[in-house]
C-alpha cells in the first residue's frame, strides 16, 4: 500500500513551491535548558523529493557532564576525545546550507543548534525548518501520539537504536519521504517556519529549580531529575488590559511570545519581567500583547491571537516598547 501511494505521488506533478532540498537532523543533548549542550548530531541530506543523498554523524564534547546518559548512552569517557562544537561547526553548516531543516519537534533541535553556533560566534546557514509533528497533523495521520516511534511504525520503518542521533535521523528521513509525497499528492502546504539565528544570548542565566539527585555519577543528574524547571515570582501588578497601538506598555500587561527571536527567548522574557510585565506561557482573551516575528504562522498562539483580535508586534518593536513602560496604577 505504501509503495502504491508513493508511486502515485511521484507520478503527479510536484508542487513548484516546495523546497529544493532538506536536511533531516537529530541532536542529542545534555538536557533541555538554554545552557545545555549538544553531545551528538546527525544529518541526512535529502533531495527535493525526499531521496537520500548522503548522511553524516559526529559526537561532540559538551565541555561539561553529559547529562542523561541513560537516554543517549554517551558517557564522559566516550565524549572525552570527541571534537568541540566549534571544530565541527563548518562541516555541520555545509550539511545544512541552503536546505530546510527537518526534525521531530524541530523547535528544540533548532534552538540547540542556534545556541551552539552563537557560542561559536557563527551562524547556522538555515532559514527555514519543518517539524514532522506539524506535518503529521497537517496530513491527518492516524497516530496514537506524536512520538517518533509512532510515526515510524505508521510507515513501517524499523528503529534500531532509539535516541542515537544517527538512527533517529535515519528513521525520520525514511518516514519523512512518504509524508512529503503524501503532502505533494494532496496539495498540502508544508508547515515551514522561519529560523532566526541568535544575535544576543546568555549562558547559565536560567537557574535550575527542583531536585538534582546525586545518583548516577553524572554531575548531579539522575533519572527523573534532569529536566529543568524555570519559575518566576508572580507579577505584582493587576492586568490593565490590552495594549493599544501607539501607546506605551503598562506594568501588569500579559505578554506572550511565539516563534524564533534574535534575542534568546528567556533573556527577552527576563527583560519583560524586569519591566513589570507578566510573561504568559499561553495566549487567552486576557493576553495584552503577542510578540512574534511571524504573525501569519500556524502556531497555536498566532492562530489564537487572530481569533481573539489580540494586538501583535514584532521583536524589534517590542524592544522599543520596553524602553518606556508606564508604571501600574498606584505603583
Amino acid at each position: 500500500m505504501l509503495e502504491d501511494r508513493t508511486s502515485a505521488a511521484s507520478a503527479a506533478s510536484w508542487p513548484a513551491a516546495y523546497p529544493q532540498g532538506y536536511a533531516v537532523v537529530d541532536v542529542e543533548t545534555t538536557g533541555l535548558a538554554r545552557d545545555d549542550r549538544i553531545v551528538s548530531a546527525a544529518v541526512y541530506r535529502l533531495d527535493a523529493r525526499g531521496e537520500v543523498e548522503d548522511h553524516w554523524y559526529t559526537t561532540v564534547n559538551p565541555e561539561r557532564d553529559p547529562g542523561p546518559v541513560w537516554i543517549h548512552g554517551l558517557t564522559s569517557e566516550a565524549l572525552e576525545g570527541a571534537p568541540l562544537f566549534r571544530d565541527i561547526a563548518e562541516e555541520f553548516a555545509a550539511r545544512l546550507d541552503g536546505r530546510v531543516l527537518v526534525a521531530h519537534n524541530a523547535v528544540f533541535d533548532w534552538s540547540m543548534i542556534a545556541r551552539e553556533y552563537a557560542r561559536a560566534e557563527r551562524e547556522a546557514p538555515v532559514r527555514q525548518r519543518l517539524c514532522t509533528i506539524a506535518l503529521s497533523k497537517e496530513l491527518g495521520l492516524p497516530l496514537a501520539n506524536h512520538k517518533l516511534a509512532s510515526l515510524a511504525a505508521h510507515f513501517g520503518v524499523v528503529q534500531q537504536r532509539a535516541h542515537h542521533a544517527l538512527d533517529d535521523a535515519r528513521v525520520l528521513a525514511e518516514a519523512f519521504r512518504p509524508s512529503l509525497h503524501a503532502a505533494a499528492r494532496d496539495g498540502v502546504r508544508l508547515p515551514l517556519l522561519e529560523c532566526r539565528p541568535l544575535t544576543e544570548w546568555a549562558d547559565g542565566s536560567a537557574p535550575r529549580i527542583g531536585r538534582q539527585s546525586g545518583g548516577g555519577g553524572y554531575g548531579g543528574y539522575g533519572p527523573g531529575s534532569w529536566r529543568p524547571s524555570r519559575k518566576r515570582p508572580a507579577c505584582p501588578y493587576p492586568n490593565p488590559g490590552r495594549y493599544e497601538p501607539g501607546r506605551p506598555l503598562k506594568q501588569g500587561m500579559r505578554i506572550a511570545f511565539s516563534g524564533d527571536t534574535s534575542v534568546d527567548r528567556e533573556l527577552l522574557e527576563d527583560r519583560a519581567v524586569d519591566a513589570g510585565l507578566h510573561v504568559a506561557t499561553s495566549l487567552s482573551r486576557l493576553t495584552s500583547l503577542l510578540v512574534t516575528n511571524d504573525p501569519d504562522s500556524g502556531t497555536s498562539k498566532a492562530v489564537k491571537a487572530r481569533q481573539f483580535g489580540t494586538p501583535v508586534v514584532d521583536e524589534a518593536a517590542f524592544g522599543q516598547l520596553l524602553l518606556d513602560v508606564e508604571p501600574a496604577e498606584g505603583a
